[in-house]
């Protein structure tokens, strides 16, 4: 533990007790006496720390605003970016972004930033362990990516080189050659994808990391710029995970039961919701394909109705009867 972290440790042990004794402070931090006087001293003297040390408690405590009942004044060492809670909040994204990749290699590169924390914290390694087992990630469904996927394709993002890529395309059942320059990476539902524009169809493209068979960085070749905005409009207007520009509206009706949910619900950043005098909510948004925007329909079961198009309540209404096939 270096002195910054025993710094941050000191305060956060004086401020979360209201008063630590000497004693605990050498058990705690691990230090020797004389290491510890002086860090105080430091702290008091070049931090404008208000410590003081209470003889009547044998502890040392922050000084007293105006009177002996006052709250103690507010103090914050320079420097200090994180107040307590968002701290905790961070070793909780820690939590989530080690659920998220597969393989920690995020988990890997972050694990300094996190020693930092718990320094900073005061957590022993004990205290950490625990707080992380009180948070919980479920990702239901989730499509394993190989680690080293992300450490190629996170570099190639960053250096703007361009990747030479084997991919199975799922819908087809074959798996072609492809050399695409990254734009961006993208985690939806529990699954990465990688938007780029592909050198062999001369467009943009998605492709999910999971479908990659074999994948290598191109040094030597600099990727295609495409401007942010235009890959947005490229494939973010479509419905969910899958591109394209939005050329239909659907329009869906939610009885009262499924209206109490949705109404919290953002299915499309461009959707329109609707209160219904008996308690339900009719919801317009437009879509590209189908395919994501029918199955979270049947999410819902009988508690919603696609009024339009007409196209898209045949599709799930044809999808409902092949369903109940398999219960005779």
């Amino acid at each position: 533990m270096d002195r910054t972290e025993r710094f941050y440790r000191i305060e956060l042990l004086i401020k979360s007790r209201g008063g630590v004794s000497f004693e605990d402070l050498l058990t705690e931090l691990e230090v020797s006496p004389a290491t510890l006087k002086r860090d105080l001293q430091y702290l008091r003297e070049r931090m404008d720390a208000p410590i003081v040390y209470d003889r009547f408690d044998n502890r040392y405590r922050f000084e007293a605003g105006g009177g002996t009942s006052a709250p103690a004044p507010a103090h914050q060492l320079p420097g200090v970016w994180f107040s307590e809670a968002e701290i905790h909040a961070l070793l909780t994204m820690h939590q989530l972004i080690e659920g998220l990749d597969a393989g920690g290699v995020l988990g890997r590169h972050l694990q300094p930033l996190l020693d930092k924390l718990h320094g900073m914290l005061g957590a022993s390694e004990g205290e950490a362990r625990e707080l992380m087992r009180r948070v919980r990630i479920a990702s239901p469904a989730r499509r394993p990516v190989p680690s080293r996927w992300f450490e190629r394709v996170g570099s190639a993002l960053l250096k703007r080189q361009r990747l030479d890529m084997r991919y199975f395309t799922r819908g087809k059942g074959s798996e072609s050659q492809r050399v695409v320059s990254p734009q961006r990476l993208i985690h939806y539902r529990n699954t990465w994808y990688l938007d780029a524009w592909c050198h062999r169809s001369e467009g943009l493209r998605r492709f999910a990391l999971d479908a990659v068979r074999e994948l290598h960085v191109l040094e030597d070749q600099r990727a295609r710029d495409v401007a942010m905005k235009t890959v947005e409009a490229e494939l973010d207007g479509g419905y969910g995970i899958f591109s394209g520009k939005a050329t239909q509206t659907a329009t869906l009706r939610f009885d009262a039961e499924a209206a109490q949910w949705v109404a919290h619900e953002e299915w499309h950043p461009e959707q329109q919701l609707k209160p219904l005098p008996d308690g339900g909510l009719e919801m317009r948004l437009p879509y590209a394909d189908a395919t994501e925007l029918a199955m979270d329909i049947l999410r819902h079961g009988p508690h919603v109705r696609v009024l339009a198009p007409a196209a898209l309540a045949r599709q799930v209404a044809e999808q409902l009867c092949a369903a109940a096939q398999h219960y005779p």
